[in-house]
């Protein structure tokens, strides 16, 4: 009778486990997509196919591609988590990391992603074209093989060459609806691709301690605070000037959000470098949110400037 009851104990205790180890499995693969990153993706495909697209709203083409785009980005981001599982251990920014904490064993992950980037590759053949297809599939095999695996250990610059992964979507969306490249979609590529150093070598300044102790050799890590913001804000200069290069494609409400926020942006990039040359206590996070916010407006102000018929500057 009482071994009874201590098999029904046990039983029950683990039927009670079973649900929660489930909810941790699926929280485990979700977050070696990185919603967060892919989130920021999508917002700059969505403006870029309506830019494409101007006045028209193809709502399921849409979907199809954000779908594609977000298959994509997640296989790469789990691939990436694969092959950065030793140094993710090290850093305490990404200790908790699913492979970090052995949530999800390796080579379920690297299965995990491998199958996220062939499904968006046919998904977005199927549902696109095959030309959108193949951009997203290059994505992926540069942000894993050419950033992950040869860049990013070996060179200051990784993020400046590897951020060029981050600037895809916005090719891949003008693809979906054209179905070529056109000149505006080199544009916006480059907003990203100038964006991304600023972004990322902020919230490096506040962890080069864990970059240094996982042998990462980002800027800030090998270079003064000086040096390292006199090149945020050599970029940030670059950014801005890519809205600017953009503003004949779109009318004045771009153009308009454009400029106040590049001027906001350009203020927060000096503030930092001179904060850094008085010699004041060094806060880049502020400039790493931020800049989110202001790649953000920038973007939405295309997406709303290509819906609503507003008339062009040129």
């Amino acid at each position: 009778m009482r071994e009874t009851r201590l098999a029904d104990d046990v039983g029950a205790s683990e039927a009670g486990r079973a649900p929660g180890r489930v909810r941790s499995a699926v929280l485990g693969y979700l977050a070696l997509t990185k919603p967060r990153v892919v989130e920021l993706l999508l917002v700059t495909t969505i403006p870029a196919m309506l830019l494409a697209d101007r006045g028209q709203v193809d709502l399921v083409l849409i979907l199809n591609t954000l779908f594609g785009g977000m298959l994509a980005a997640g296989g790469a981001n789990a691939l990436n988590c694969v092959a950065d599982a030793d140094i993710d251990k090290v850093m305490k920014r990404t200790a908790r990391r699913p492979l970090a904490r052995s949530t999800v064993p390796r080579s379920h992950a690297l299965v995990f992603g491998l199958a996220l980037s062939v499904g968006s590759f046919f998904w977005l053949w199927w549902t696109t074209n095959l030309l959108s297809a193949h951009l997203a599939a290059a994505t992926i095999a540069f942000y894993v093989l050419v950033y992950t695996l040869l860049l990013k250990r070996r060179t200051s610059q990784n993020v400046v060459w590897g951020g060029a992964a981050g600037c895809m979507p916005v090719m891949i969306g003008w693809s979906a609806v054209t179905g070529t490249i056109g000149w505006q979609a080199l544009a916006m590529f480059a907003i990203i691709f100038f964006w991304t150093p600023p972004h990322t070598w902020a919230l490096a300044m506040k962890y080069k301690e864990d970059y240094r102790a996982a042998g990462v050799p980002m800027l800030p890590v090998v270079a003064t605070e000086r040096q390292v913001t006199k090149q945020v804000v050599i970029y940030t200069w670059l950014t801005v000037a890519a809205t600017l290069a953009l503003v004949p494609a779109a009318g004045w409400l771009y153009a308009s959000v454009a400029a106040l926020a590049g001027a906001w942006f350009l203020t927060l990039a000096h503030r930092l470098h001179a904060g850094v040359l008085r010699g004041d206590p060094v806060k880049p996070l502020r400039l790493f949110l931020q800049s989110n916010n202001y790649l953000a407006a920038v973007f939405v102000a295309l997406a709303v400037d290509s819906v609503i018929p507003l008339p062009t500057l040129f």
